[in-house]
């Protein structure tokens, strides 16, 4: 985790990029899945329960990739 006024290098940026923007093939599928069996009213608690976590990591993805873009942005 970066502190507050610590730089990130060049080097380290790809790796953090890979990280944050790729999703395996298989969880892509996975949460495609589940969305469209929630669009037909399908999903079991245990379902729904993954679905949510899901979408929580991708909010926190979308705040960690706000913060990084500011980061870069800022140099600093």
């Amino acid at each position: 985790m970066l502190m507050e006024g610590t730089k990130m290098s060049n080097a380290a940026i790809p790796s953090y990029l890979e990280i944050v923007y790729c999703p395996s093939a298989a969880a892509q599928q996975r949460v495609a899945e589940l969305i469209a069996r929630e669009k037909e009213g399908g999903l079991s608690p245990e379902d729904k329960s993954e679905l949510d976590h899901f979408m929580d990591l991708e909010h926190i993805l979308r705040m960690a990739k706000g913060r990084a873009r500011q980061i870069l942005t800022s140099g600093s």
